[in-house]
């Protein structure tokens, strides 16, 4: 269930909407298992898909790969091949996108349309061969990691008794004990998230960082996370709650006796510690938004804008599409359904952030100045971003009189992982091809001083 605002989309933003087309009825058809390949037709060129299908038992599983979007083996959802029709998801992705096609009398092609937010795209898809094996082998391989060594599972209510998941590590000698808050979006307590297109668990890898510089962590699964209830309470009341539940639970560790504790948030996570760490020892916000959420999504949309190239008038009325949704959010108003001529992406991100069950919360988070927050904070704190960030990073002008430490990453990504291209063009869907379990961390040593001078 992707409940908060997704900063990055991963598919086409200059592709615009085509001809909605009706499901033909087609006779039943087997179909077959193995690799398909298709195109979908944009405006600026063909974007190739490949899409891996087999089947378990009765049920049918697979993946899908963009190569030019650095999309590689996503997880599809609902998976149906009844009545001479092929169809999917891709679960987690803004815009719902999903196919519905009818199936060729050999099984081996399908034809129909791919949809995503607004836009309705004519796709043609035909088996090529048989699926490679880590087709199948990366089904399993995102989401929460196993239990390392020094690992355990942690039950602990959350904001009115909700009950959450979280995994403790265990530190060292530092004085201090962290509790991690992660991004925005799906995104669990080992910071995996279904939209970054490999297996990727950066908040575990960080906190087996913190484990070397002696801190034991606590790190959690927000509260939607595998959640089926439409009417699950995710107001921002509720998720800054549950970073409160997580320090007071924190607080009755074995781990972290004695130790004062060290509120750890990440993107949007950073944000929303920012209204809790009144209740920590400290703070560390990584990759917080220098921007209102507000600002910062507009301006990641015109930077996306600029790395595709897209004209004057295209990002001019991209932006003013978005500048409309976001103050319709503000209003609580429905977005205007006139999307003509805007880009999928853009039209899919307006209609993620308008969501009934999560409008409330998006509204209350849209305007919070970070800055203002983080003035006020009467503990300890540091602000860090790595220097290669698309998504969030630091901004030119800081206040004068923030009395934190500020702290840039050479050669780090959102995620703190090392990037070697140049931030200068670097779209979002290619700044993921170095989110995954593949890249390590880039070099902390600013990070690990920092911790080292707390006190």
């Amino acid at each position: 269930m992707n409940r908060a605002a997704c900063l990055l989309t991963l598919l086409s933003l200059p592709a615009l909407t085509a001809q909605a087309q009706k499901p033909v009825q087609a006779p039943a058809v087997a179909v077959q298992a193995g690799r398909w390949e298709g195109a979908l037709q944009l405006p600026g060129g063909n974007l190739n898909l490949i899409v891996d299908l087999w089947n378990v038992g009765d049920a049918w599983q697979g993946v899908i790969s963009v190569p030019a979007q650095g999309l590689k083996l996503h997880a599809l959802a609902k998976v149906g091949v009844e009545g001479g029709r092929l169809s999917f998801t891709l679960a987690g992705i803004p815009g719902e996108p999903c196919f519905d096609g009818v199936l060729g009398p050999d099984g081996a092609t399908a034809s129909g349309t791919f949809a995503q937010g607004g836009a309705q795209l004519p796709l043609s898809l035909r088996r090529t061969g048989d699926s490679p094996a880590e087709a199948r082998a990366s089904a399993g391989a995102r989401g929460p990691a196993a239990l390392r060594s020094g690992e355990r599972v942690l039950h602990f209510p959350g904001f009115n008794g909700f009950p959450l998941n979280g995994t403790v590590l265990a530190g060292g000698a530092h004085g201090y004990f962290a509790v991690m808050v992660a991004g925005s979006g799906p995104t669990d307590r080992d910071w995996s998230n279904p939209l970054i297109p490999m297996p990727s668990h950066g908040g575990r890898d960080l906190a087996v960082w913190l484990q070397a510089q002696g801190l034991g962590s606590l790190r959690y699964d927000k509260r939607f996370i595998g959640a089926k209830d439409p009417k699950l309470d995710i107001s921002l009341d509720a998720q800054v709650g549950d970073i409160r539940a997580a320090l007071k639970a924190a607080r009755t560790l074995p781990e972290a006796k004695g130790k004062k504790l060290l509120l750890l948030g990440h993107s949007e996570g950073a944000l929303l510690s920012l209204l809790a760490a009144s209740e920590a020892d400290a703070a560390l916000l990584l990759a917080l938004p220098g921007l209102s959420m507000g600002r910062l999504i507009v301006a990641q949309v015109k930077g996306q804008l600029a790395a595709a190239q897209a004209p004057t008038d295209v990002t001019a009325s991209n932006l003013a599409y978005l500048e409309a949704a976001l103050d319709a959010i503000r209003k609580n108003q429905e977005l205007d359904r006139d999307a003509t001529g805007i880009a999928p992406g853009v039209v899919s991100l307006a209609k993620g952030l308008a969501r009934p069950e999560s409008r409330g919360f998006v509204r209350d988070l849209l305007d919070l100045d970070p800055w203002g927050a983080a003035q006020r904070l009467p503990i300890p704190c540091a602000v860090a971003w790595g220097d290669r960030d698309v998504q969030t990073w630091k901004p030119d002008i800081l206040p004068a009189d923030f009395k934190g430490a500020v702290i840039e990453i050479p050669g780090a990504n959102h995620l703190f992982k090392r990037e070697t291209r140049a931030k200068a063009g670097l779209s979002g869907a290619e700044a993921m091809s170095t989110y995954g379990d593949s890249t390590p961390l880039a070099d902390l040593t600013p990070l690990a001083q920092w911790l080292k001078e707390l006190r």
